[in-house]
């Protein structure tokens, strides 16, 4: 054997390995180089863009060869994830096919897909950017205006369908209606009638159509000074005031205006004929809003002049700065840096547009996009990127908002309290307080002493209490919060006469010599049961509330130190706990002795909560009807209350959620496995015994049928608690609500007072806030609470609610 030649020609086989290894590496970077040129194109460069995307365009012929689809894939994303750069990318397109007219066509081909899967997919705002970056391409000479035009009048279709969400008619105009900005100017020069006819069905459908819902979605509940205008409304207002401007508007830039000359020789292509998907029942379309509005051009200094309400470029400059704020969220410092550094910034008053469109976001009904904190930190950051501006404007912001404050919506109220009290923490706590003088000579259940109020006990949960005694005025003295320290009776003046004060002070020294849970139960099992004993015999399950109060108090006040404290004594004792939390009036009597322990710290309650639901010692219903109940009547208006109460129907939520996740991946889990063992065959089956107890994908042991049905049997176990509690929380505020309205219509009175405006806008909080899961039993509320026969008052509120996905 001749080794040599054998050696040789091993080194023939690994040169020919490397050799493919090389050439798979250089493709991967060249992938990677012109990913990073085609994303970065339009970034801050020496050269012109001009120029830029005639060098770029000529990479791109000159690789079409060995990276067409790659090409395709990432220049057809890009115009959807960054639409702030749409008309680069038509430009670069339109350059392309003037050089390449099969490229062309195939991108148009390209572009259609990844609309009408973005419509199959219900990727609502993926759609609208792929149509605005269509229409965008007959600026390009790439698409002939005719077929633009077909497409739009399909989509005009769409929205007058019989027997669909209104919801899904609302999204199909505005897609249309903010894409004209992009392409009016076009169709009006080419097809001007043709354009006409399409505003003209749209002007008929907006005359149409119902707004139910737009009350439950302003900010504020009236127009002065600036009108709250539904979205649509207002998108439509804006398009006529661009059409009377002969469809000229000053803020989108078009670089293919530079290359005209050659884009004007380019062959077009026709869009196919487009079908929107129809309505399917799992469909979940975007919901309406109102167009926030807090300045106009008086606010601003003298320099750039705010674009009016009405006019297209606030609308486009609100989009631009929306986006924005989607693409950098995650990353504070950039998002404030990309929001001052927005192109065009000198011809408007940038940090009044920036500051209106974040309190948009953060005051969104029903829900704000992001977290609330990250509005806060973006803010925080804009004030430290520009100290000379930033923070002026965010004053005066924070004036106005609290001179309006009256008429605001009570979800926003809330998010304003956690909003300032956050921001404040981060300034030291410092603030002009004696400009606010003047709300100390109204009743404290006025909207401005209580934001004040709540923005204290906010503040002290990231502060101490002495710190407020020294910053405040001496005239906010009686808004100033209580220093938050635990009532426990058994200590107080007068302890003695009290029954069980002799046993809670045997149980402080055993708790502290570290008993255990028996120990704790043999004490209480000496107290007596107070009250009528013949009446406590009627009673089918019966509670002994003396040890519960005993037993609650101690043990709470001697963990109250801090939080780590009472949630390792909760623990320790939580057997002790069950024990006395048999029933909902147990649990509803813990709480109560909670509340009396802490009713100076607000933040300690909301976390004990918190605590008994994570360790189920309460239950969710419980803790509603303790939230409804008579000795909580003076908390009622205090925002730590509400806070508890969604954070219980979170818990409920999330326990659902749960529940139907784990009951899907196991039924999926029993289908594919069923599938994989019908396909081996039983000698496989038999010589690997191990396979049949795994599932089809290898991730442990497989579900069994029966185990499946107990999961549902949970899931529709859990379903009904969820149902339960939101009967309880919508029967009490209905209870409570209508006592209100009657003695009012039976004294003479006036009903609209500062308590039934905060009790009626939790109702609308409770709506908005967890509306995905109120919308599933609509029909059961609207059949049992919600009937014709109840005070329009309270009816007016369900039905703003049910309207937002009609």
């Amino acid at each position: 054997m001749n080794r040599r030649r054998a050696y040789e020609d091993d080194g023939d086989f690994y040169g020919e390995r490397n050799k493919k290894r090389r050439r798979v590496s250089e493709n991967q970077e060249m992938e990677e180089r012109l990913e990073t040129l085609i994303l970065r194109v339009g970034e801050n460069s020496t050269s012109s863009l001009e120029s830029n995307l005639e060098g770029l365009v000529s990479v791109l012929e000159s690789d079409l060869g060995n990276f067409r689809s790659k090409i395709l894939r990432i220049l057809s994303e890009c115009p959807i994830k960054m639409p702030e750069k749409c008309t680069i990318y038509s430009t670069m397109v339109g350059l392309m096919n003037a050089k390449n007219y099969n490229f062309g066509g195939e991108f148009v081909e390209y572009m259609v897909k990844t609309f009408k899967d973005s419509l199959k997919q219900c990727q609502w705002d993926a759609a609208r950017y792929a149509l605005r970056f269509l229409a965008d391409l007959v600026n390009c000479h790439v698409i002939s205006t005719n077929s633009l035009l077909q497409l739009l009048d399909s989509m005009v279709d769409a929205a007058n369908e019989d027997n669909v969400p209104q919801v899904r008619r609302d999204w199909y105009v505005f897609a249309v209606l903010s894409t004209l900005p992009w392409v009016g100017r076009e169709l009006y020069e080419k097809k001007e009638s043709a354009l006409e006819n399409l505003l003209v069905r749209i002007e008929v459908f907006l005359n149409k159509r119902t707004k139910k819902h737009h009350n439950a979605l302003r900010v504020w509940s009236v127009d002065a000074p600036h009108p709250q205008e539904e979205y649509l409304d207002c998108l439509w207002a804006q398009i006529r005031k661009l059409r009377q401007d002969n469809w000229t508007e000053k803020h989108i830039p078009r670089p293919y205006l530079a290359f005209d000359s050659v884009l004007c020789e380019a062959l077009q292509h026709n869009i196919p004929v487009i079908h929107p998907p129809p309505h399917q029942d799992s469909f979940e379309y975007p919901m309406p809003w109102v167009v926030y509005r807090m300045f106009d051009y008086t606010d601003c200094p003298p320099g750039p002049i705010l674009p009016g309400a009405h006019s297209i470029e606030r609308f486009l400059i609100e989009e631009h700065l929306h986006s924005i704020i989607e693409t950098h969220r995650w990353e504070r410092k950039d998002c404030a840096i990309h929001l001052l550094y927005l192109s065009y910034k000198e011809k408007i008053p940038l940090e009044y547009c920036i500051v209106e469109v974040i309190f948009a976001e953060l005051f969104h009904m029903p829900t704000p996009r992001y977290l609330e904190i990250c509005y806060g930190s973006i803010l925080i950051e804009l004030c430290k990127q520009q100290p000379s501006k930033m923070p002026q404007v965010l004053a005066q912001a924070t004036e106005i908002l609290f001179m309006r404050i009256d008429s605001m919506n009570t979800s926003c109220f809330d998010r304003f309290v956690n909003w300032f009290s956050y921001h404040l923490s981060n300034f030291q706590f410092r603030w002009s307080w004696d400009d606010w003088d003047s709300c100390l000579l109204l009743e404290n259940e006025h909207p401005r002493p209580k934001f004040i109020q709540e923005v204290l006990l906010k503040c002290l949960r990231f502060s101490y209490h002495d710190r407020f005694k020294e910053m405040m005025p001496e005239g906010y003295a009686k808004l100033i919060p209580k220093p938050p320290m635990p009532h426990y009776k058994y200590s107080m003046e007068g302890a003695a006469s009290l029954p069980g004060t002799a046993t809670a002070h045997k149980l402080v020294v055993a708790i502290r010599q570290k008993c255990n849970a028996e120990d704790v139960l043999n004490e209480l099992n000496d107290l007596p049961i107070l009250g009528d004993s013949s009446e406590t015999e009627m009673t089918e399950t019966t509670f002994n509330p003396l040890k519960i109060d005993v037993f609650v108090q101690t043990l709470l006040n001697l963990g109250s130190k801090s939080f780590s404290h009472t949630f390792a004594a909760i623990s320790k004792f939580h057997t002790v706990f069950k024990s006395l939390a048999e029933t909902e009036e147990a649990q509803i009597c813990i709480l109560h002795n909670m509340f009396e322990l802490w009713v100076d710290h607000q933040q300690m309650m909301v976390v004990i909560v918190d605590k008994l639901l994570k360790v189920q010692i309460v239950e969710c219903s419980a803790v509603a009807t303790w939230v409804f109940s008579k000795e909580m009547v003076g908390e009622f208006t205090k925002m730590y209350l509400w806070e508890i109460l969604h954070l219980t129907i979170k818990k409920m939520n999330q326990h659902v959620t749960k529940l139907s996740r784990e009951m899907n991946e196991a039924k999926d889990k029993l289908a594919r496995t069923a599938e994989s063992s019908s396909s081996e065959s039983e000698d496989e089956a038999s010589t690997n015994p191990q396979r049949r107890r795994k599932n089809a994908d290898g991730s442990g042991e497989k579900p069994t049928e029966e185990q499946v049905e107990r999961m549902e049997e949970k899931l529709e176990a859990a379903y009904v608690e969820q149902k339960r509690l939101f009967l309880i929380i919508f029967q009490r505020f209905i209870m409570i609500l209508s006592e209100h309205l009657v003695k009012c219509d039976t004294d003479g009175r006036d009903y609209d007072t500062d308590w039934y405006r905060w009790t009626i806008g939790r109702l609308q909080q409770v709506f908005m806030m967890h509306h995905e899961q109120v919308q599933k039993y609509s029909s059961t509320l609207e059949g049992l609470l919600f009937t014709s026969d109840l005070d329009p008052h309270i009816l007016d509120v369900f039905h703003q609610f049910t309207a937002l996905r009609a």
